[in-house]
């Protein structure tokens, strides 16, 4: 593919390349060497250097590779001026003196005709018309001159150009050399993107240090410390459970980062996903969320990608999805661990490429989203049965967060009991408020439903209250009507250790002593003394076991408890501390 072999082939060259004669060589043999040139350069080009020291050493094997007398590789900016000279052994300055004395029309054939331009005579050529050929060399020898464009996603980038001694001898080939020339120039061409893609991720990765840096600057400038809020975008609590995950929401915000939300229903997920988007630079831009359980997948996918007008039956316009509609800003995808197989190799590429097709359209929508999911579920035992992707969970657990359910702060319960009635007042225009023993039953409870079972439980008590004041006896568990009991035996059934046997629940009898023990006593009615309770006739059952049957019929509510077995919360208290029977507080 060459013109010629060289006169003194490289040092790494074929050792039977040096034995051949320019005239004798054949087609496969000039092929054979343009082939080793090709790989040399690619070499060459790919070894981290500066990409001027780069382009010189494409030129010094182009030298190697090609009767040339001068070479040089310019590069242009957008108004076609010189930005990087480099010739063969030249210094920078003397190689763009060089640039210049080309004529310009030359130069400026090949970059607006993106094709080489080859002049075998430039003593004859009217572009070389006006040139000074006694800078060229000695008067009287003729030059020859091929130049081809650089080109990077089809835009002319810069020019390669070579001059040689020009002898009018058959074993020219510039059909040959053109095409060595344009390979050399398209591996230069993906240098130079390469190049400019490595400068652009570093600018953006400085300018991004010096945003944080400011936002750092920013937090810690205040000299008096700030007592941090009791309440953050509508997120509700101090205890330390809340603090932790406030704080790496503030740190997360800040970012453009996929964020997964993790914990039990209830714990107040999507609130969260609202304040990480509040938090971030996004916060002007629209904040869409979605349940993806509440809806089959045809109507899902047609809800986050949008569909054209007729691309199925009701389908009358076309309609943007949440993806679009959420361009620049945020999307929340709640519960997306209840999306089918098929659904997730779909959203696995628009959140992998960044652009999805509507339903029924052909045309590729790219879209700029920061997603924030949300589930329930144990993904990784989902991965782990092959319901759910591995790619994908990978895709959005980037950096998972795990929020705490209501019993892992029950000090924050109080401050959200009056945060929801202060809510109901408002609606119901209505002066209610919570009572200490009111406050006191509410942080004993359990709550499976976390932060929503109790707003729930407030509101109900509040709409049946009978009086100004929400007191201990107006909840439902005072009155045997809640059914947290039963949620949470449930849970503990499941998440019981390997070898625990829970104890059957008998029904309890509905005869009540005749005669209720006293106030002052310390020990139910018919035990003579602590630990000479006899067991029931009825069942055969010790007192240590019916006291845990008891609190575990109640979901470990003791004041029902000592309802079920008869006795006062003094005297059920009494009998536990005696057994030793631990009181699980949630």
């Amino acid at each position: 593919m060459v013109s010629q072999l060289p006169l003194s082939p490289p040092r790494s060259a074929p050792p039977h390349a040096a034995s051949r004669n320019p005239l004798a060589s054949t087609s496969a043999e000039r092929a054979e060497v343009a082939l080793y040139g090709i790989y040399e350069i690619s070499k060459l080009l790919a070894m981290p250097a500066r990409l001027e020291v780069s382009l010189a050493g494409v030129l010094s094997l182009l030298s190697s590779f090609l009767d040339m007398r001068n070479g040089l590789i310019a590069l242009l900016d957008e108004s076609g001026a010189p930005e990087v000279v480099v010739g063969s052994g030249w210094s920078e300055a003397t190689a763009k003196r060089y640039f210049e004395r080309l004529p310009e029309r030359a130069i400026g054939r090949i970059v607006v005709t993106q094709t080489a331009l080859v002049v075998e005579n430039v003593a004859y050529d009217p572009l070389f018309s006006e040139v000074d050929f006694s800078t060229w060399g000695p008067r009287g020898v003729s030059y020859s001159f091929i130049g081809v464009p650089i080109k990077v996603e089809d835009k002319v980038v810069g020019t390669l150009t070579i001059d040689r001694n020009w002898s009018g001898l058959p074993h020219f080939r510039f059909d040959q050399d053109v095409r060595f020339l344009t390979m050399v120039a398209n591996l230069v061409g993906q240098s130079v993107r390469l190049q400019r893609l490595i400068a652009q991720d570093r600018q953006r990765l400085i300018t991004e240090q010096h945003r944080l840096a400011k936002a750092v600057e920013d937090t810690v400038r205040p000299l008096r410390p700030v007592a941090p809020p009791t309440e953050s975008h509508g997120i509700v609590g101090d205890s330390p459970a809340i603090k932790s995950v406030l704080d790496k929401v503030r740190i997360v915000a800040r970012s453009h980062t996929t964020v997964l939300l993790r914990g039990e229903s209830g714990t107040g997920k999507e609130l969260f996903a609202q304040a990480l988007h509040e938090m971030s630079p996004r916060k002007a831009a629209p904040f869409v969320k979605l349940n993806c359980a509440a809806l089959p997948e045809s109507v899902l996918e047609s809800e986050l990608f949008g569909h054209e007008k007729g691309a199925f039956t009701g389908a009358h316009a076309q309609r943007k999805g949440r993806f679009e509609l959420a361009d620049g800003g945020t999307l929340f995808l709640d519960e997306i661990g209840e999306i089918s197989a098929m659904f997730q190799a779909k959203l696995l590429r628009v959140i992998q490429e960044g652009e999805f097709e509507r339903v029924g359209g052909s045309k590729t929508i790219k879209t700029d989203v920061r997603l924030i999911a949300a589930t329930n579920r144990n993904l990784e035992e989902a991965v782990a049965r092959g319901d759910f992707r591995a790619d994908l969970y990978y895709r959005i657990s980037v950096v998972p967060l795990f929020l705490p359910p209501l019993r892992d702060r029950p000090s924050d319960i109080p401050k959200l009991a009056r945060e929801f009635l202060k809510r109901y007042n408002d609606e119901n225009d209505t002066r209610l408020a919570l009572t200490d023993e009111a406050l006191q039953v509410l942080t004993g409870c359990y709550f499976p439903g976390n932060v929503r079972e109790l707003e729930n439980c407030v509101r109900r008590t509040a709409t049946l209250a009978h009086g100004p004041n929400l007191t201990g006896r107006d909840f439902a568990c005072r009155n045997d009507g809640c059914l947290s009991a039963m949620l949470w035996k449930s849970s503990t059934r499941e998440a019981a250790p390997a070898g625990f046997q829970p104890l059957p629940i008998a029904p309890q009898p509905a005869a009540r002593p005749a005669a209720p023990p006293a106030a002052d006593a310390d020990w139910p009615a018919g035990c003579p003394a602590p630990g000479n309770c006899p067991a029931s006739a009825a069942d055969g059952k010790s007192e240590k076991e019916r006291l845990v049957e008891a609190m575990e019929t109640a979901g470990w509510v003791q004041a029902k408890a000592a309802r079920l077995m008869g006795l006062t919360p003094r005297q059920m208290g009494y009998a536990l501390r005696k057994h030793d029977i631990p009181i699980k507080k949630f």
